[in-house]
C-alpha cells in the first residue's frame, strides 16, 4: 500500500530533502501530488531520482554511487560531456593544424601530381641527346622510344591511382 500524506513538510522530511526543494521540483514539473492532493512518498522519491543532477542533489545516485549512471537525467549527462569533449579535441585539432581541409589537399596533389608529369614528359628531350652521344646513336630515334615508354609509364599509373569509375561517382552523387 502507498505511503501518502498530505503535508508538503512531511513528505519531504520523509523522503530526505528540503521543504524548499520539494516545491521547486513541483513548481518545475519534475514531480506532481496525486490527484486527491496527498504525496506518494514512493512515486515522488523515484521521480526525483530519475530526474535529478547527480552533480547538484543527493538524491541522484539513490544512496550509491552506481546508481546515478542509470537514471535518464545521469545518462544525458555523460552523453552532452562527451559530445562537448570531442568538439574540444576537434577544435585543438584544427588548432594545431593536424586537420585538412579536403578540397585544399586535393588541390595540392594535382599540382604536384601535374609538377611530376610535366617533368617525366620534358625528361627525353632534356636527356635523350646526351645518351644517344654515349651510345652512338641517332637523338631523335631515342627521345621518340624514351616518350613512348614514359606516356605508357604515365597511362598505367593514372589507371590505378584514378581508376575508371571513380571519378563518375563525384560528378554524378
Amino acid at each position: 500500500m502507498p505511503e501518502l500524506t498530505p503535508s508538503t513538510r512531511e513528505a519531504a522530511r520523509r523522503i530526505g530533502i528540503s521543504e524548499t526543494a520539494l516545491r521547486k521540483a513541483e513548481g518545475s514539473g519534475r514531480i506532481a501530488r496525486e490527484p486527491d492532493g496527498r504525496w506518494d512518498i514512493d512515486k515522488t522519491r523515484r521521480r526525483l531520482v530519475e530526474t535529478a543532477d547527480p552533480h547538484r542533489s543527493p538524491l541522484a545516485n539513490g544512496g550509491s554511487a552506481a546508481g546515478a549512471e542509470g537514471t535518464p537525467y545521469a545518462r544525458l549527462k555523460v552523453a552532452q560531456l562527451a559530445l562537448k569533449v570531442e568538439a574540444q579535441r576537434l577544435s585543438l585539432d584544427e588548432n594545431k593544424r593536424r586537420l585538412l581541409d579536403v578540397a585544399e589537399a586535393n588541390a595540392t596533389i594535382d599540382e604536384i601530381a601535374g609538377a611530376m608529369r610535366d617533368a617525366l614528359l620534358n625528361w627525353p628531350a632534356r636527356v635523350s641527346g646526351l645518351i644517344a652521344a654515349e651510345l652512338g646513336i641517332d637523338p631523335h630515334l631515342l627521345q621518340t622510344v624514351l616518350q613512348g615508354h614514359i606516356t605508357d609509364l604515365l597511362s598505367e599509373a593514372a589507371d590505378r591511382f584514378d581508376p575508371p569509375g571513380l571519378g563518375d561517382r563525384a560528378a554524378n552523387p
